[in-house]
């Protein structure tokens, strides 16, 4: 078994496990190596994760300690029982989800129940005492519009469920699930520009590439996805948002890999699939079309 900390992921009884993600740069995997080989424990194995860039020794060899205490108990609770039973559970998907993506980046986490804010603002207080105090708890006074809707998170969660996605200089993003892979349509849409053609679809699809990778973050989607940019006639223009795509991209936990940019505008890439998409958590399949978006005219046939 395996328990997974903010930085690092401890391996009990594998001390030949040891390794540090791939996807931070050899400078920064030295270092971490340099600091790791100084507090690895003998009887267990080490993988560094890639939110351990830029965390200092103090905050690595923190996390490892609660880490091997936590292992201590399950080993004594293990040593106690008598018949098979259940040691060790991953904490509730709120505590994995402020684990894996809350750091300094993030202004506040706001909690309108209390027993799930005491239960956040403990465990934020034990692996990252300097953001407890970002964690808040929201009391809805009498008259005032829950919390979901005051910050608009309903509208926003609408919006990622839609097919097009609005860019801000009146450009448009249509995204088409399929079976085999997802497509990305850029479009122009409102968007005629102030100057030559050629630079208003630059720029349009520049804007499009950014929002691309957001899309993909926030809807979880990943498999073989295709991005139809808009035909550019320069090359410099194409690899431009190529290398705008990939460095959004790089925000990007989950693992992907882009191509190059072919003539015709298209883009292919892969992330990684963790698990169904947002639209596949809060839809179901069309009982009438079962899913193709059309029916037969019988009477055709």
């Amino acid at each position: 078994m395996s328990l997974a900390g903010r930085f690092v992921v401890m391996v009990p009884g594998q001390p030949q496990t040891y390794g540090i993600s791939k996807r931070l740069p050899d400078e920064e995997r030295r270092r971490l190596r340099k600091v790791l080989d100084a507090i690895r424990p003998d009887d267990a194995g080490l993988i560094v994760r890639t939110a351990a860039a830029g965390a200092s020794a103090e905050e690595l060899e923190r996390d490892l300690n609660r880490l091997k205490a936590e292992w201590q108990v399950i080993a004594a609770a293990a040593k106690r029982s008598g018949k098979p039973c259940l040691l060790h559970r991953e904490p509730p998907l709120v505590v994995r989800v402020i684990r894996e993506e809350f750091n300094t980046e993030y202004r506040s986490i706001v909690i309108d129940d209390e027993v799930l804010y005491n239960e956040v603002r403990s465990y934020v207080e034990a692996i990252a005492p300097e953001l407890a105090e970002r964690v808040e708890l929201h009391v809805d006074a009498p008259g005032e519009l829950p919390l979901f809707e005051r910050l608009h998170i309903h509208e926003q969660l609408h919006k990622a469920l839609e097919r097009k996605v609005w860019l801000p200089s009146g450009g448009s993003l249509i995204i088409e699930r399929t079976e085999a892979l997802t497509v990305i349509d850029v479009n122009t849409g409102k968007n005629v520009g102030r100057s030559n053609l050629e630079e208003t679809v630059f720029q349009n699809n520049l804007e499009a590439a950014a929002e691309v990778a957001h899309q993909l973050r926030l809807r979880d989607i990943g498999g073989i996805i295709v991005i139809d940019f808009i035909d550019m006639e320069v090359k410099r223009n194409r690899d431009e948002v190529v290398r705008v795509l990939r460095d959004a991209l790089a925000r990007d936990k989950t693992r992907t890999q882009v191509f190059e940019i072919s003539e015709l505008g298209l883009v292919e890439m892969t992330r990684k699939r963790i698990s169904e998409g947002l639209v596949e958590s809060f839809s179901e399949v069309c009982p009438t079309c079962a899913g193709r978006g059309f029916t037969v005219d019988q009477s055709m046939l």
